[in-house]
């Protein structure tokens, strides 16, 4: 018997991407004021020195949608290209519908599916790891990831170790099927996920739709995050750059999640980057969960830091605890 070759698998290409940040920018200043805090204390422990916050106006919904449309006009793509749309949100408007789906009616996408996923500032990778093994597997050639987080309402104001670290915003990508192959071809290499449940306990949300016995506040160990962050985030980006056959000195640019400056720092050496090329939004948009990934990667391709060709390692960690890295040749 003759063996028939075998069809290729499509692989997901990033074609564009997307940013929407809130106008109200509040800055360490402003936050001493209420808080027994100083700009100099929040700079020295985070690297933060604004957020933006969301106004009356502004909805995980809303800010997804403007993301979206961003990137399906970086791609050259219309709602008529879109089969999925997945929404990496930990703040959602409402239990249900999806926030996904309200951002299809948004869009104008009349075919094809959507739907949240959560896990906390890991979303955006855990996300684009479904939209990719969607796109594989022949259920979509089009699909909007994004993230998009609305923190300031579950932040309790008066703490002053969790309310100075976080801010909103929503930040997409647009993946289209593709038929390069090999680790020069275009396209998400691979992805890697992971959670750990019995860490849950040190970040969550205190509360949920439904209980109205507790405050609804995030809560965290800062210690115990930072260092598990540290170890877990390492151990995602070998073991992508193990997964393709590529080394450290293959990677162009990190573009790490934005929760902390001592963090993505030690990241970066980790991985022997000089930093500038590693992608930091911190300073500006303190930590944004699911979206933070997407809005620096938006940032670093519009100012066109990002070009054609480069590898991009992709990593992030929250609670959950949940955490993974995803490699992606532009």
């Amino acid at each position: 018997m003759v063996a028939q070759p075998q069809p290729r698998l499509p692989r997901s290409v990033l074609e564009g991407s997307g940013a929407f940040l809130p106008a109200r920018v509040v800055t360490n200043d402003e936050l001493a004021r209420t808080l027994e805090t100083s700009d100099a204390w929040i700079r020295e422990r985070t690297g933060i020195a604004e957020r933006r916050v969301a106004g009356p106006g502004d909805t995980a919904v809303s800010m997804a949608t403007e993301a979206a449309r961003a990137a399906l006009a970086d791609a050259g793509a219309t709602a008529a290209d879109v089969d999925c749309i997945i929404v990496a949100t930990s703040t959602p408007d409402e239990a249900f519908p999806a926030t996904a789906v309200r951002v299809q009616a948004a869009l104008g996408v009349t075919r094809g599916y959507g739907f949240d996923l959560a896990a906390a500032c890991a979303g955006f990778i855990y996300a684009l790891s479904v939209a990719d093994g969607l796109v594989r597997s022949g259920q979509a050639r089009g699909v909007l990831v994004i993230g998009s987080e609305v923190y300031s309402r579950i932040l309790n104001w008066r703490d002053r170790g969790t309310c100075v670290l976080f801010g909103d915003g929503a930040g997409a990508v647009f993946l289209r099927a593709g038929t390069g192959e090999g680790v020069e071809a275009p396209g998400i290499l691979s992805t890697h996920l992971h959670a750990q449940g019995t860490l849950g306990d040190i970040l969550y949300v205190d509360g949920a739709t439904g209980r109205h016995d507790r405050p609804q506040h995030l809560v965290m160990n800062g210690r115990e995050v930072f260092r598990h962050a540290v170890t877990r985030l390492a151990e995602a980006v070998e073991e992508a750059l193990s997964a393709n056959g590529l080394g450290r000195a293959d990677v162009d640019w990190l573009v790490p999640h934005q929760a902390n400056l001592r963090i993505i720092d030690a990241m970066g050496r980790k991985l022997g980057l000089p930093p500038e090329r590693v992608v930091v939004t911190v300073e500006r948009h303190a930590n944004t969960s699911a979206a933070s990934v997407p809005l620096a990667f938006a940032e670093a391709r519009a100012d066109g830091r990002i070009r054609r060709g480069d590898l991009v390692l992709m990593e992030a960690l929250g609670g959950g605890l949940t955490w993974g890295s995803a490699l992606i040749r532009m």
